[in-house]
């Protein structure tokens, strides 16, 4: 991945960042009904496929697992707002599995010198 050089990249990381924060939440608020569950999986998914390669699409994804990481940790009072339960494990997974999906598409023309390959 290129470092994030100029206004431009910097602008694609903070709404990167901005959009897996505010769908991180929303994904946990509704995530306890089935339905909801359901919703959440596939607009935060949506949303990281819409998004371009690279930095936007990296950030999106970890400010996604940040929110649903702060969600299953204990609080000081008690309880979780990501339970024990089924629906808390596929949020867990499903948060892993796009940071996982985003750092591996990232473009291969970014992560690149600007040389050629060796082999090709």
């Amino acid at each position: 991945m290129r470092p994030v050089a100029g206004g431009r990249g910097l602008a694609r990381a903070a709404a990167g960042l901005l959009l897996g924060l505010v769908v991180g939440v929303a994904a946990v608020a509704v995530h306890p009904w089935w339905w909801g569950l359901l919703l959440a999986v596939a607009a935060s998914s949506a949303t990281l496929l819409a998004l371009p390669r690279g930095v936007a699409r990296v950030t999106y994804a970890v400010a996604w697992a940040i929110v649903v990481a702060l969600a299953a940790t204990p609080r000081p009072t008690g309880g979780y707002a990501i339970a024990g339960d089924v629906a808390g494990y596929v949020m867990i997974a499903w948060a892993v599995l796009m940071v996982v999906v985003a750092t591996a598409t990232v473009s291969r023309a970014a992560s690149g010198a600007g040389g050629a390959h060796p082999g090709e």
